[in-house]
């Protein structure tokens, strides 16, 4: 999502400079990137209520002294006789309608609404469909006009009974599946995708000067996915997916008639609002000690209190009531969280603790450590996934409140991800990918939960000169399961790269089983992997990339090789951090050999450059030259 620095700033009292509000907001947890005073948002899934400027200061309230509150219509609004038959209110508990009526349609925008155009080079629609992605811009909710002629005093909210084509307002024509949420007009016409997408046969226009403006909260269920299956993906259902506040329609629809207010003479408004129950916010108790235990930090309760007030909470003695718009808040864990992203995950310091060790400690490891064992002494890298997905496969488990709307599935499998994995690594140039994955996958019918590991290959079978033009295979597999698993219960798979975005051609190989007493491991193999905790160690993995240089050489005398090899391979610095022989040819005729050494250099502590890498290669090259009879073939 992208918002304005001016935007933000203008309702900041201090003014900070963008800086400033980036490092505050990077604190809150906002990810962002700055581009000409854009800030460019992405917030997590369960952070909906920061999806607008007004959720921004909300959490921004923390640091400074902002105005939330904005020009709204303050003068009693007339009841509307407008009609609306809700069919599916466990899916849309709250809406409102709004009638509004101008005399002319103005030429040219005031104030906020101009602003928002030229600060983030949008296009204009018409005048109220404006108003409308403004409004959503600022307050976070979704709002839809109808044009008042086009749909009649009736709407109604119903569920698909069959297929249907419709057309959106953009002009797309997508074929609508049965139980989809839609809203009919008065001659039963679909004119709206709930929550998605407008139709085009009730769309507003450069003209239109009467218009019916929806304000819904609708149960995030029935959006997710959607705007993905049809591919119409809208502002509206992103935010719709991630729960909006169902408490501030009447806000909402009265900063709209301000705006309209404030650009032309308006002839009539009417509001009709569905009677239903108030939202029920969520209310537990309030345990200061709690969240201090969970932090580790001694915080007076005043501080607290007062940090979670000025982020919109109630406090009432021992309980604490939650904002409207938090839709993310349930428990303790997450006021803590509250608390740490106001004084700064930085600023807590780290407990010291101690945890003593017997020398002696011995640890036998398991069937799943020999397992991974021995993938990892063969090559393999381990990967670790999501365990959600929005894979609907047979008998996958719906959770009932994902965390991301996008994946809302239980894996019953470990394969989709490992293809994504080696895709992913393909794409960055690797041609030898080998990799594994060891989680639980769950199955439905009757409920199941099962330990399985997945095994992925494709490519080189390894870098050494005599694996480097061999791929990986059935019998690469075979070979290092021969004496631990029975490969005779176990398929090795095939993918096909048809349906896959590649356009490499190495055969993808692939397993996946379960770990249970039929997996046949050597005991020798058990007795080795028997290790001494103490004796532990490990190196980090480099966070900066790496740089690669080949350099292939010619022995004219043979007996120089040994010379040449032990040269290379006994240089050192510190930048370089491995080497190997990935081709090599000797011809016995003419007892010559040609060679070639790939050399990998990468820092822990920065990127290095590719002056630092030729300068580490200039000497390599001028040691290794030095020998009587070797020589690099165009090299002058």
């Amino acid at each position: 999502m992208k918002l304005s620095y001016k935007h933000l700033k203008h309702r900041i009292k201090s003014k900070p400079n963008i800086e400033e509000l980036s490092d505050k907001l990077f604190q809150l947890g906002h990810e962002h990137e700055i581009n000409n005073e854009i800030l460019d948002f992405e917030f997590t899934p369960n952070r909906g209520d920061c999806l607008s400027i007004n959720g921004l200061l909300r959490d921004l309230k923390l640091f400074y002294e902002v105005d939330i509150s904005t020009d709204v219509f303050d003068k009693d609004l007339k009841s509307s006789l407008f009609k609306f038959e809700n069919n599916a209110k466990k899916s849309c508990p709250y809406i409102s309608f709004l009638k509004i009526e101008i005399d002319q349609v103005p030429k040219n925008y005031k104030d906020e609404l101009k602003n928002y155009f030229i600060d983030l080079e949008l296009n204009k629609n018409n005048f109220f469909t404006d108003i409308s992605n403004y409004i959503s811009y600022e307050t976070g909710q979704p709002t839809h006009c109808y044009d008042e002629s086009k749909i009649g005093n009736f709407l109604k909210l119903d569920f698909l009974e069959k297929k249907l084509e419709f057309e959106t307002l953009l002009g797309k024509t997508i074929k609508l599946n049965e139980g989809d949420l839609v809203f009919y007009n008065d001659d039963n016409k679909v004119v709206n995708l709930a929550g998605i997408i407008g139709g085009m046969s009730a769309s507003c226009s450069l003209n239109t000067k009467s218009v019916v403006v929806e304000c819904a909260y609708f149960d995030p269920e029935v959006i997710i996915g959607k705007s993905v299956l049809y591919d119409v993906k809208s502002d509206a259902s992103h935010k719709f997916e991630r729960n909006t506040d169902p408490n501030c329609h009447d806000y909402v629809l009265r900063r709209f008639i301000k705006i309209v207010e404030k650009h032309t003479n308006i002839k009539k408004i009417e509001l009709f609002t569905e009677p239903n129950e108030t939202f029920k916010t969520i209310n537990f108790p309030y345990q200061v000690n709690r969240i201090n235990d969970i932090l580790g930090t001694t915080i007076e309760e005043a501080k607290i209190s007062e940090i979670l007030m000025k982020l919109g909470f109630s406090i009432n003695k021992d309980s604490i009531l939650v904002p409207s718009f938090r839709h993310d808040i349930n428990n303790s864990n997450d006021l803590s969280e509250e608390v740490a992203r106001a004084i700064g995950f930085n600023n807590i310091k780290r407990s010291q603790f101690n945890i003593a060790f017997n020398k002696d400690l011995k640890k036998t490891l398991s069937d799943e450590d020999i397992l991974k064992n021995l993938l990892l002494e063969n090559g393999f890298y381990e990967v670790v996934n999501n365990p959600f997905t929005q894979n609907n496969d047979n008998d996958a488990i719906k959770i009932d409140n994902p965390l991301d709307v996008s994946r809302k599935f239980l894996r019953n499998n470990l394969k989709n991800s490992l293809i994504n994995n080696l895709l992913y690594n393909e794409r960055r140039q690797q041609d030898s990918i080998k990799l594994f994955e060891i989680s639980n996958v769950y199955t439905n019918s009757p409920f199941t939960e099962k330990r399985r590991v997945g095994i992925i290959a494709s490519g080189r079978i390894d870098k050494n000169f005599r694996d480097f033009s061999k791929f990986i295979d059935d019998k690469y597999f075979s070979h290092i399961f021969k004496d631990n698993l029975d490969l005779n219960c176990i398929a090795i798979e095939t993918i096909s790269r048809d349906s896959l975005d590649t356009k490499l051609k190495y055969p993808i190989k692939y397993m996946e089983f379960e770990i249970d007493s039929s997996l046949k491991l050597n005991k020798s193999i058990k007795k080795a992997n028997t290790t001494n905790i103490n004796e532990i160690s490990y190196m980090p993995i480099s966070e900066f990339p790496c740089s690669i240089r080949d350099l292939s050489y010619s022995v004219k005398d043979s007996s120089k090789y040994k010379e040449l090899e032990k040269n290379i391979f006994d240089f050192n610095d510190e930048l370089l951090k491995e080497v190997f022989i990935f081709d090599y040819f000797h011809n016995q005729n003419k007892s010559e050999i040609k060679i070639g050494f790939r050399f990998i250099f990468q820092s822990h502590k920065k990127t290095i450059t590719e002056i630092e890498v030729n300068k580490i290669i200039n000497k390599i090259i001028s040691i290794s030259t030095s020998i009587d009879s070797v020589s690099i073939p165009g090299l002058e």
